[in-house]
């Protein structure tokens, strides 16, 4: 027997006027799971936060915390905390008036809320700054204050809403680690909304990827990364080479045909619903490795060949990445080296890198039952 889910989210559906912003989705969260909700900005995912909080209201669909339907409550009958964008810290009160503050609106005791403001305080590595205001803090600190408000309440979920945006790059990083073990010591339900792939990478349990209002899919880090269902979900993981190539399926096997900017090949099926003809393929620059046109050295079985010309050499660090004219398309491949502009190279991508995905309505049939669902609830609820 399997347990039910914690947090769900039934067919919500929002609309601003004439737009719809969340369409249909369907989300089950596990007791202690940490979930990120990710996408590209206008896909629905910080409204879909919003929703769960009980500050906008689905025009269909319901919300529900343990079985019990929140949809209609208020946000502070919903047991859950939110930590905004901004922080939203009161300038005017310190750092323990700041923390303490969800604890005075339920008119707790004086003496227990300066007793969980301490436990906060050495929570969040804040002792002895109880006395500063907001002003006088650091980025990291704010945010450390407000998830210290946020925690104090003890609410059942926590809700982050990109608390990492405002901080810079070398203290996002320390802060997103402090925030993933945290919440993993008071096994905490918590939903991330980021735009950010490797914050979502590193901080969640599973990632849920968001476009135009639906939910394109939702599985673990390695799960999405590594078998994205459709081209979009392929990009945004930074597969964003894209060449258009055609095939046929032969038993366990797709073959690729020679065309005008590949060579031919057979790579595995491996569970991909691909119909014969035309397919996209795509890529991640660091998977694909960069020769010359003339090496004659052994290429594997089953590698994509792309014949190409070097357009440009930059250096972000650790790498040289290129930009390769193949035929019409331009695509960036890795190398420890750099190549002259201008160069003559073949674009070698193997086949455990290669992500092929037949047009929209070309998939096979039965197809449907390859693909990774798009949340826990059939595992979670049970038969």
């Amino acid at each position: 027997m399997t347990l039910a889910p914690f947090l769900e989210v039934k067919k919500a559906s929002v609309a601003y006027g004439a737009t719809t912003v969340l369409d249909g989705i369907d989300l089950a969260i596990a007791k202690g799971e940490f979930v990120a909700l990710l996408g590209s900005s206008g896909c629905g995912k910080t409204t879909l936060l919003r929703t769960i909080a009980g500050f906008v209201m689905p025009s269909a669909g319901t919300v529900a915390v343990a079985g019990r339907d929140v949809t209609r409550l208020p946000p502070d009958k919903r047991g859950m905390a939110l930590v905004f964008q901004s922080y939203a810290l009161w300038p005017h009160m310190s750092v323990a008036q700041n923390i303490g503050y969800g604890l005075k609106l339920r008119r707790q005791p004086a003496e227990a809320i300066a007793r969980r403001v301490a436990e906060m305080e050495a929570l969040l590595g804040l002792t002895g700054l109880s006395r500063r205001k907001p002003a006088e803090l650091s980025g990291g600190q704010r945010q450390r204050v407000a998830l210290g408000r946020a925690l104090a309440i003890d609410p059942e979920i926590l809700l982050l809403d990109e608390p990492l945006s405002n901080l810079d790059a070398r203290i996002r990083l320390s802060v997103r680690h402090e925030i993933r073990a945290l919440q993993r010591r008071l096994g905490i339900t918590a939903v991330h909304v980021t735009h950010d792939r490797e914050e979502a990478m590193v901080m969640a349990d599973r990632i849920v990827i968001l476009d135009n209002g639906r939910i394109a899919q939702a599985g673990t880090p390695e799960e999405v990364y590594n078998r994205p269902v459709s081209s979009f979900v392929a990009a945004f993981m930074g597969a964003e080479n894209r060449i258009g190539l055609v095939g046929t399926v032969a038993g366990d096997r797709f073959a690729i045909a020679a065309g005008p900017t590949n060579e031919p090949c057979s790579v595995p099926l491996s569970g991909r619903p691909l119909a014969d003809g035309p397919v996209v393929a795509r890529f991640r620059a660091e998977a694909a490795e960069l020769v010359p046109a003339g090496d004659a050295a052994h290429i594997p079985e089953g590698t994509l060949v792309l014949p190409g010309r070097v357009e440009s050499a930059s250096y972000p660090g650790g790498h040289w990445r290129h930009a390769v004219a193949v035929g019409p398309d331009t695509v960036l491949v890795d190398a420890p080296q750099a190549f002259a502009p201008d160069a003559a190279v073949k674009v070698c991508v193997p086949p455990e890198a290669l992500f092929l995905f037949s047009p929209a309505g070309a998939e096979p049939a039965a197809a449907g039952s390859s693909r990774h669902k798009t949340d826990k609830a059939s595992e979670l609820a049970g038969a």
